[in-house]
């Protein structure tokens, strides 16, 4: 049985060399699945077939609507917008609070909502009193709240991924995000992976399992 005080006594090579031999008795071989490769083909489908609607879409809107145009439900839709907007602060806040995962999530929810509020103020406003002041708004809040949003949730995924690769024993610079495989898919397997159910893996390993705190042997 392994003394707990003898990797304190190796050297910080052979304590990398060790976590790695770990990772890899941990490593199991991913499963391939029909379903699952038959839910990544209907993905990809679907995927390609929206991208080429909404192609369609966006030229036939080009064409067709007027350049000018008197909405109905005006103050709804911008309220209702609003609204999206605030719960989304408001879930950001919490999940910042709390200091969960769901955090980057969050953030980036709140800068697509932000880059759409600047985008349509500036774009309904055009030719309009109101302009200038929208743009100002969108350049000086929006849109650098949005780029503090998209830049905290890259740094907590870099971090995330840094944890992750120090565990498996491997140190040295974290790649950039664009080079950073999947969690949990094999890359040499298909991305029917991706759709595996959490609750698979979480049995398969009950080791990752986070067990939340008891409150009443805290509190003792």
């Amino acid at each position: 049985m392994l003394d707990e005080q003898e990797p304190r006594r190796m050297s910080p090579q052979e304590r990398l060399h060790m976590r790695q031999g770990l990772a890899e008795l941990d490593e199991t071989e991913p499963r391939a699945s029909e379903a699952g490769e038959r839910r990544r083909k209907i993905l990809l489908a679907a995927i390609i077939i929206c991208c080429v609607v909404l192609a369609i879409w966006i030229g036939v809107l080009a064409v067709t609507l007027p350049r000018y145009y008197r909405a109905g439900g005006w103050r709804g839709a911008w309220v209702g917008f609003d609204v999206a907007e605030l719960g989304a602060f408001v879930a950001t806040g919490w999940a910042a609070w709390k200091r969960r995962q769901i955090l980057i999530i969050c953030l980036v929810v709140l800068a697509t909502l932000l880059c759409c509020d600047a985008w349509f103020d500036v774009v309904l406003d055009a030719r309009t009193k109101g302009f200038l002041f929208s743009l100002l708004s969108a350049v000086l809040i929006e849109l650098p709240l949005a780029a503090v949003a998209i830049l905290l949730a890259r740094r907590l995924m870099r971090t995330t991924n840094a944890m992750l690769l120090r565990s498996q024993g491997v140190c040295g610079p974290v790649p950039s995000l664009r080079k950073i495989p999947l969690v949990g898919v094999h890359p040499d397997r298909p991305l029917s992976d991706v759709l595996t159910e959490p609750g698979q893996l979480m049995t398969e390993h009950p080791e990752l399992t986070a067990q939340e705190p008891d409150s009443g042997s805290a509190a003792g």
